[in-house]
């Protein structure tokens, strides 16, 4: 089979194969476009099935370890830096679990970040961590409505 639309003729010209892939566990079907002719259809979705798990672990990495942008740029620099970042994840992620802490673990990396070039033992920081709450009569800013 062969694109029909005029632009993705010209993007892609070559032969393409269509494989339909039921997912007898979850019932659903899957159909995907490959330019591998030769290899079995089980295979084709295999590598999709794997190529997915990837991009969920990249959003997750995304969503939890906030990585804006990697500081270098082989492959070594961005596998250390992720690195990293797992290991500080779990480290705080078990410090919340044995210490029983309240906090979200959102609360607690942030509290993290800021405190990176601080001498404060981890234990002492997130213990001693007061929030402010600001009253709003000591607040300087104005209201949009008049209630």
């Amino acid at each position: 089979m062969r694109l029909k639309g005029h632009y993705a003729a010209i993007g892609y010209p070559g032969k393409l194969r269509r494989i339909k892939y039921v997912d007898e566990v979850h019932k659903v079907t899957y159909v995907y476009l490959t330019n591998h002719l030769d290899a079995k259809a089980i295979q084709i979705a295999g590598l999709y099935l794997n190529r997915w798990k990837v991009e969920l672990f990249f959003k997750w990495i995304k969503q939890h370890l906030r990585i804006k942008r990697f500081w270098g740029e082989s492959a070594h620099a961005v596998k250390t830096q992720i690195w990293i970042a797992i290991c500080t994840f779990v480290l705080v992620a078990i410090w919340k679990y044995r210490s029983k802490s309240l906090q979200s673990m959102n609360e607690l990396l942030q509290i993290v970040s800021v405190s990176v070039f601080d001498k404060t033992p981890v234990n002492q920081l997130f213990n001693n961590m007061q929030y402010q709450k600001t009253n709003e009569d000591q607040c300087n800013q104005l209201n949009m409505f008049d209630l």
